[in-house]
This record gives C-alpha cells, structure tokens and sequence, in this order.
C-alpha cells in the first residue's frame, strides 16, 4: 500500500443519512469487497444534574486531529486486510439524534471488518483531540467526558 496522504476528516455540523447512504453506494463497483462494517456515533439526550442534552458542539485541534487520524488509518491498515477505510467527524453544533461520527471499513471478508472497526472506533476515542461541549435545553453547557 502506498503512504497515504492526510485527509480532512471533518464535516461541519451533523453527518446526514444521504452523505452515509452516498459514501455506501460507491462501494458498488468494489467487487473484491465481500464485507463492510459501519458505526455511527450519535448525540444521546443524557440527563446529567437533572438537566437534558439538546446538542454537542464540537471543536478540535484540527491539523493534530487529522494527523491522529491519519495515524490510527495507517496502523489499522498494517494490522487487518482491509480493502478500504472511510472516517468523518463532526465539527460545530450536532443535535440530539444526529450522526456525529462515521466509520466505515471494508474488507474482502467478514470478520476482519469487526475487529478493525472496535479497533478504529476505541483508537479514536482515546487518542483524538476532540472536545464536545454538551448544550443543555436551558442554554448552559459543560464540557463532555468521554466514556
């Protein structure tokens, strides 16, 4: 595999259901692909301190992102045979209920999209610097803790 140039991953505001059936459908004409595995990560209405979530904002060091990213594509690459890999996130405000969070692998065969789809996933969570402002339904906001 050729070294990979680094790519923007993020999409301003929520990721919509026709950018992922979009980023689905062109993986048609990939007949070596036998599998594909998706995660969506979505906004929750938590309750935290009586208070409901109506929305995230996202804010990232952006270049250092993109590079983390760049980072967990590549490693991933050398640990599973995967075809492809696809990851977009959020920045600026997402409400509740919509996609923050689009990862997409695809492999010639099944079970290597599993594994490397938890690994893809956990790899960001812990390494990313991203960082979401939880918006409560009365305006006042704190910042989320990832779990």
């Amino acid at each position: 595999m050729e070294k990979a140039t680094i790519k923007n991953v993020f999409v301003q505001g929520a990721i919509t259901p026709n950018f992922i059936a979009n980023s689905i459908a062109k993986h048609q004409s990939k007949t070596q692909i036998g599998a594909h595995d998706i995660f969506l990560g979505q906004v929750r209405a938590d309750v935290i301190d009586d208070k409901t979530v109506k929305a995230i904002d996202y804010s990232a060091y952006e270049e250092m992102a993109n590079k983390r990213f760049h980072e967990i594509r590549e490693a991933t690459f050398k640990k599973y045979e995967l075809s492809c890999m696809h990851i977009y996130h959020s920045l600026g405000r997402v409400e509740t209920g919509e996609i923050c969070l689009f990862v997409f692998v695809s492999s010639p065969h099944r079970k290597v999209v599993f594994k490397a789809l938890e690994y893809v996933v956990e790899e960001i969570k812990a390494a990313v610097p991203i960082f979401g402002k939880e918006i409560f339904e009365d305006e006042s906001y704190q910042w989320k803790v990832n779990k």
